[in-house]
């Protein structure tokens, strides 16, 4: 899988901190003897889903390089080190962005790209992939990698995420509100339990909604990424090499907090919803019609 796993776990540990803190310091007053403060919710509500996800997208950096092992090349003198860099350097000389941090991970084949900033990102390609592919087709995948930077993927990735969260966090404490209040009968000036069970269900069931809808839209990235690379390569035939070579690998176990950021990934049945890669052959397929 590739990047909604980084936001959700991350992003998760984070909301779980804000939560705690907003209780602790009193800071979620929004139900009150008179009602439901739906303003003081919907504030309460985006500073979650929304800190939540800029966080996590401002540690992802920190987050890829501890979680992978991933050693940053970019002054190394090792023939086949320049040669990676230098081709991260060209292709983000011709997307127009920042030179990225460049890395080296152990693994099975897999690469990615992340960072808060096109021009302060990190492109990793892992030993398996350069053992398994001819240069050319690396050559695509660090294309594709590029590409999702220059696209803005990684920026475009935490809006989304942060408006979904908004919408968990806010929905679920409205549904939490209606059940305490209307259905159980709760007249005290506090939330009772119906309220905090409630609460707690609804954000489970809404997060599992919303990480459909965040994987649906990374698929539709990953395309954009791939014809990407066949314009940074200028030819989009090693791009179909490197997919069709990486459907036929074992993309292989990546660390937890990173396997939303790999190129390759093999969900199948009810799992498929949740991934943020298109099948292979549909990536193959969609890059051989593009013009």
């Amino acid at each position: 899988m590739k990047r909604i796993f980084l936001f959700v776990v991350t992003n998760l540990a984070v909301m779980l901190v804000l939560g705690i803190t907003a209780n602790v310091l009193g800071l979620n007053r929004f139900m009150s003897a008179n009602g439901l403060n739906l303003g003081q919710l919907l504030g309460f509500a985006a500073l979650m889903g929304f800190g939540g996800a800029i966080i996590s997208l401002l540690m992802s950096k920190f987050v890829a390089k501890r979680s992978t092992g991933a050693q940053v090349i970019n002054d190394s003198q090792d023939p086949t080190h320049v040669w990676i860099v230098s081709t991260v350097r060209r292709f983000a000389d011709k997307a127009g962005i920042g030179m990225p941090e460049v890395a080296i991970f152990e693994g099975a084949p897999n690469a990615f790209a992340t960072g808060a900033f096109k021009n302060s990102s990190l492109v990793a390609v892992s030993t398996g992939l350069l053992q398994s592919m001819t240069r050319e087709e690396v050559e695509a995948v660090i294309g594709h990698e590029v590409a999702h930077v220059a696209n803005g993927d990684m920026v475009t990735m935490t809006l989304i995420q942060g408006v979904m969260n908004t919408f968990v966090v806010f929905l679920s404490r409205v549904v939490g509100y209606v059940v305490d209040r209307v259905i159980l009968r709760n007249n005290s000036d506090h939330p009772g339990i119906g309220y905090w069970v409630t609460t707690v269900v609804m954000d489970l069931v809404l997060g599992v909604l919303a990480a459909i809808i965040v994987a649906w839209f990374s698929r539709q990235r990953e395309f954009r990424a791939d014809a990407g690379a066949a314009q940074l390569v200028g030819n989009k035939r090693p791009m179909i090499n490197a997919l069709a070579r990486l459907g036929g690998l074992d993309p292989g176990e990546m660390p937890k907090a990173m396997q939303a950021m790999g190129i390759s990934s093999r969900p199948s049945g009810l799992m498929a919803l949740f991934s943020t890669h298109p099948p292979m052959e549909e990536r193959i397929a969609r890059l051989q019609q593009a013009a």
